[in-house]
This record gives structure tokens, sequence and C-alpha cells, in this order.
């Protein structure tokens, strides 16, 4: 009996200390596009483990870039969201020396809006690949990175 009393405690207390893990907001792929996105002529920001922030709040932006037909830039930077959950903004740097040149880094300033925090966002880049902006699917062929690009 002794036994079954210490094993149930011990159950208890490791369940309330992994009960925070289960609280936080998944992590999933996130996509913005930017002038058309990536195979519509334009650009599309690939964040690979992103979790939205909280209501304002900031959460770190790390993954890579698409454009042109085989360009991928590795990105970083970071996103936050707006008290009201109105405004996206994610300020990034990316890097690819076959693109751009060795000593240069590209930064994209994106600012989502949307009326209410159950709308979809839109907005602009206002960075290097400056242009109309939104989120959109990642698909497959966003999510798939090759082994040899430029």
């Amino acid at each position: 009996m002794k036994f079954n009393s210490i094993a149930q405690s011990s159950l208890v207390v490791l369940s309330v200390l992994l009960a925070p893990i289960h609280s936080f907001a998944a992590e999933a792929p996130y996509c913005i596009a930017v002038n058309g996105g990536f195979g519509g002529g334009g650009t599309t920001f690939v964040a690979r483990n992103f979790t939205l922030p909280t209501e304002g709040k900031c959460n770190p932006w790390s993954g890579y870039t698409k454009t042109a037909s085989t360009v991928i830039l590795m990105t970083s930077g970071t996103s936050c969201l707006s008290s009201d959950s109105k405004a996206l903004t994610v300020s990034v740097t990316s890097a690819d020396p076959s693109y751009i040149d060795v000593s240069t880094l590209t930064a994209d300033y994106i600012q989502l809006s949307r009326t209410d925090a159950t709308e979809p966002f839109t907005g602009q880049d206002f960075g290097y690949f400056a242009g109309s902006a939104e989120p959109v699917s990642c698909t497959s062929d966003l999510l798939s990175l090759p082994s040899t690009h430029d």
C-alpha cells in the first residue's frame, strides 16, 4: 500500500510539473508572401517553427526566404504582436552570399494589420523585398528545403 501511495504522489507531482508545457501554443510553420510570393513572381518568408506572439509580446523568427526560382536566403529576426492583436510586425535580416554580396545582409520590415483580431492580416514589406505582404498557407513547395540552392 505504501508503494502505491508514493507512486500516486509522484504521478501527481509529475503531472503538475508537465501541465505548463501543454498550455503553450504549438509551433508550426508560418509563411508571409510578398508581391505574390515564391512561385508567383515574389518572395516568401518561411518560419519553420513559429509561434504567433501573445498580445503585446515578441517572439523570435527563424527560417529562410524563398525568392526567384532557386534562391534561398537564411533569415532570422523578431516578430511582435500589438496589445490589441491587430498588428503583427516582423523585422528580419537575411543572408545568401551566392545571391547577395557576401558582406551584405538584407533587411525586411513587414507590417501586417487587421481591423479585428479574428480577421486575416494584410500589409506591406518596407525592406529589401518591398511590396504588398500577407500570410499564406505553407505549402509543401515552400517547406521544401533543397540541399543545393543559390
